[in-house]
């Protein structure tokens, strides 16, 4: 039975009693702070808000939920139905609303269920914009409309083959070339909307695709994050040959990993790297990622002349930095990419059409085109302390151990990372469990897990 409350929305396990899991009386009470917060800032005089949803099984209820509650606010409802997170943001754009809600619990398994906040820019709120909600929530400081103030209700299924018309316009996604290559891709969707719209994109594109786990009705057919341990399915797939990319997207589909055709992991740290050297090869500008991704997007950066910048974790310190720099492009090494050209949110479907057309220009095979970059390998671990434990003394503590010695760079953004001359490790505090996360990478794996032990260590010693 899990509630988690942030300033990105909230997320919680179905069933249970009130305030422990997201339920309907939480869900009413988080949809009304943010309509009333959307409603006081006066940023839009739309009366409209998008909501969108991924395919689990909890949806449908959580959807009515939330569309009844807007309408109980006065808000006029855009239900856009199955959709992506990068679609409901467009979508937002698109419509010229005032807000919007993505219900989806992202990576995370099939009992849960989330409510992602978006701004009229189709982006997600501000850390300060996210706190006056939970304030909003936690003082019940909002109030209904009366008969006459009801908010109306539509249906608008259009938004995915703008979505897609939207990514094949982009200039730099060679429609052309990918159709020229004749590309054969397996597919794994994951039983969520990636089912909706992948195959009118590949379609589209002139690549041939077969779908595993393609039908979206939410029983997630394995652990729905992208990572090796879940993809075994796809990765067999790829490994008996006939494939020329294993392509897997989350429930929501704003993150992307790739299996070569020889079945082996692309690495998704790698996803977003291979994204900006393409465009790298073609406009050149200043790349952003976050302090826990692969230093080989920085590598690569440099490489083309250019500027690398590094966010906080977090989405929307990622595109606050972006714009900051005026970045070309940039994401998180968890497989987002963030595009510009297209919008200021990971997308899923945008990377396809890039990483596509690298391939397709290149005449490389997608494991020729790994070797093509920097090897990095990053290890994940934590450490876990009593809640009475203050994590920002343990941290400044090893601020000050390090910032003495010559060859490490310290950066204290978020949490601590200390970037040694051929490696580095970035500790951050959780902001719902009294843990630790220990990033660190290094040109072997054996190396980077050493140095997280190592700081560990340094911590477990304090």
């Amino acid at each position: 039975m899990t509630l988690i409350k942030s300033i990105s929305g909230i997320r919680g396990t179905i069933g249970g009693r009130a305030g422990d899991t997201l339920n309907p009386l939480d869900i009413v009470k988080f949809t009304s702070a943010y309509a009333t917060f959307i409603r006081r800032s006066g940023k839009s005089t739309s009366n409209k808000i998008v909501v969108g949803r991924d395919a689990r099984i909890s949806g449908e209820m959580v959807k009515n939920v939330v569309c009844g509650t807007l309408m109980g606010i006065g808000y006029d409802v855009v239900n856009i139905g199955l959709a992506t997170t990068p679609t409901t943001e467009l979508a937002v754009k698109w419509s010229g609303a005032a807000g919007g809600i993505i219900i989806t619990a992202s990576h995370n398994p099939r009992h849960w269920n989330a409510l992602k906040l978006l701004n009229e820019q189709g982006e997600f709120l501000t850390k300060d914009d996210g706190n006056e909600v939970l304030d909003i929530a936690a003082r019940e400081d909002f109030e209904y409309a009366d008969v006459d103030g009801l908010g109306h209700y539509t249906e608008d299924n259009s938004f995915n083959q703008r979505h897609i018309d939207s990514v094949l316009a982009l200039d730099l996604v060679d429609v052309e070339a990918i159709k020229k290559a004749h590309f054969k891709v397996i597919v794994d969707t994951i039983n969520s909307v990636g089912g909706e719209i992948l195959p009118d994109l590949f379609k589209a594109l002139g690549v041939e695709a077969t779908f595993l786990n393609g039908e979206a009705n939410g029983d997630f057919a394995h652990n729905p994050e992208p990572i090796a341990k879940n993809l075994g399915g796809i990765m067999d797939a790829c490994a008996k040959g006939g494939y020329d990319l294993g392509v897997v997207v989350d429930p929501d589909v704003d993150r992307l990993a790739f299996i070569q055709e020889d079945g082996q992991m692309y690495g998704e740290e790698y996803t977003l790297v291979t994204v900006a050297d393409y465009i790298l090869d073609h406009v050149k500008g200043a790349t952003v990622s976050n302090l826990s991704s692969t230093r080989a997007l920085r590598d690569v950066t440099e490489k083309h002349g250019c500027k690398y910048y590094a966010s906080a974790v977090g989405e929307v310190n990622v595109t606050t930095k972006m714009k900051e720099v005026g970045a070309v492009i940039g994401g998180e090494g968890n497989g987002g990419v963030i595009y510009p050209e297209s919008h200021y949110g990971r997308d899923a479907l945008v990377g396809i059409g890039l990483f596509l057309s690298s391939m397709a220009q290149k005449g490389l095979t997608a494991s020729q085109l790994r070797q093509t970059f920097p090897n990095y390998f990053i290890a994940k671990n934590r450490i876990d302390l009593s809640p009475e434990t203050d994590v920002d003394a343990i941290l400044v503590k090893v601020k000050e151990m390090y910032g003495q010695q010559a060859d490490v760079q310290v950066t204290d953004i978020d949490g601590v990372k200390l970037d040694f001359p051929n490696k580095w490790v970035h500790l951050r505090k959780s902001n719902t469990e009294p843990i630790i996360r220990v990033y660190s990478e290094a040109s072997t794996m054996e190396e980077a897990d050493e140095l997280g032990k190592k700081l560990m260590d340094v911590v477990y010693s304090m």
